[in-house]
């Protein structure tokens, strides 16, 4: 009888295809093989240490250990607003126009689940972060998928933007209710100017959509490249929400911090599905996450030049080994275009023969997306040396697959 029982929801969720190179990898280490890891985007270094010290502080007093804020401490939500306005000049209001969650990723599924009816469709381009389509397939919704391009640096091509986008709006039936962006793009690290909001703000009030911004690698840019912030545009509060995350910045990913700001309705929305949902996050750690962002955020120009450095080492050590990528200017990812010997692969066998063949674990683009299955996606979590050695493996690696294709 059981056995009949079926569980809709799940069965809209494909086939998890960073899996398949998850598994042969794990399989390599169990067998005692030396994996260099790109795969996931899971930051290396510690927080800093006056973010540990907060917390262990404020773990020790006996009243902090009880239920907290679901909507987090007010505290922290003044600091997230008190961070925009010395960021981005933008006023925020701490009751209204804010809330803490456990993480980006944890607030835009919930968010996502309070503002999404059966059969509501949102607009995300592709490739894309897998969780910016899936949440609204789990919430009932429909996602229509528009082709994001962009040039050789990285920049996105506005003007074929807004024409798809445009054209995903006329084609979409109902009418979309909510378009997401994600600048610096996971996992394109793809980046736009503050006219491409100006511009997406004036066409949803136009067309009458909700814009769901995420931000959560605002942070890493590099040669002088800074990120926009979609609330600077006059009026962008009334049409958009944006999303920021601790994790990559200030190396607490596994603490769980994020939070959404912006427009009161869909904040709102998002206060009171968690208010039955959770109680919030552990308050020692709201009470750290508090000094991280009202005292350091010098703290994060070491991160950003870390990346950096290894940006750079990956790009011209992989460059001396035959297999030439583009530099970005943002985000803790590279996005490589297969060596012209994989083409012929696609993205999924050239991960699964890189990581049986070279010892070098890479995300397959076909993962974020028909429209990334040229690409993978490399993030830039191993140390210099060990960027070095993946490189000399890759060398030796491609040498190899030429030879089999002639």
């Amino acid at each position: 009888m059981f056995d009949e029982i079926e569980f809709e929801k799940l069965k809209r969720l494909p086939k998890y295809i960073f899996a398949e190179v998850n598994d042969l990898k794990m399989a390599a280490r169990r067998a005692g093989e030396d994996v260099i890891d790109f795969s996931m985007g899971n930051p290396d270094g510690p927080p800093p240490k006056k973010i540990v010290d907060k917390l262990i502080e404020s773990a020790k007093k006996p009243k902090t250990h009880g239920y907290s804020a679901s909507k987090g401490i007010y505290k922290l939500r003044l600091a997230i607003c008190n961070w925009y306005e010395r960021r981005y000049g933008v006023a925020l209001d701490p009751e209204t126009e804010a809330v803490a969650t456990m993480g980006s990723k944890e607030g835009f599924v919930h968010l996502v689940q309070a503002i999404t009816n059966p059969g509501d469709t949102a607009i995300v381009p592709d490739p894309t972060y897998p969780i910016h389509s899936y949440a609204f397939m789990l919430a009932g919704g429909a996602v229509k998928k528009m082709e994001l391009v962009f040039n050789e640096k990285y920049e996105v091509d506005e003007e074929l933007f807004f024409i798809n986008l445009k054209k995903a709006l006329m084609e979409s039936v109902p009418r979309p209710k909510y378009v997401v962006v994600n600048f610096p793009h996971n996992p394109s690290t793809a980046t736009v100017t503050p006219g491409f909001y100006e511009r997406i703000v004036d066409m949803a009030k136009r067309e009458r959509f909700y814009i769901i911004s995420d931000i959560a690698y605002a942070d890493i840019t590099f040669d002088g490249y800074k990120t926009p912030s979609i609330l600077t545009v006059n009026g962008a509060k009334d049409v958009a929400v944006e999303s920021y995350t601790l994790s990559k910045s200030y190396n607490m990913a596994g603490w769980r911090v994020g939070f959404i700001v912006g427009n009161p309705k869909l904040v709102g929305a998002l206060q009171k599905i968690k208010s039955w949902l959770d109680y919030g996050m552990f308050t020692p750690i709201q009470v750290a996450a508090t000094i991280a962002l009202d005292e350091l955020e010098g703290e994060v120009d070491h991160t950003i030049e870390k990346y950096r450095r290894r940006r750079d080492v990956l790009i011209d050590s992989f460059a001396k080994a035959g297999w030439h990528i583009r530099k970005p200017n943002a985000s803790m990812f590279v996005w490589a275009k297969l060596p012209k010997e994989a083409l012929h692969l696609g993205s999924l066998e050239f991960s699964k023969k890189l990581l049986t063949e070279a010892k070098v674990a890479v995300s397959p683009g076909i993962g974020f997306g028909e429209y990334g299955d040229q690409y993978v996606r490399i993030a830039l979590i191993e140390n210099e040396k060990r960027i070095r050695q993946a490189a000399r493996n890759i060398k030796r690696f491609l040498k190899d697959l030429k030879g089999d294709n002639e």
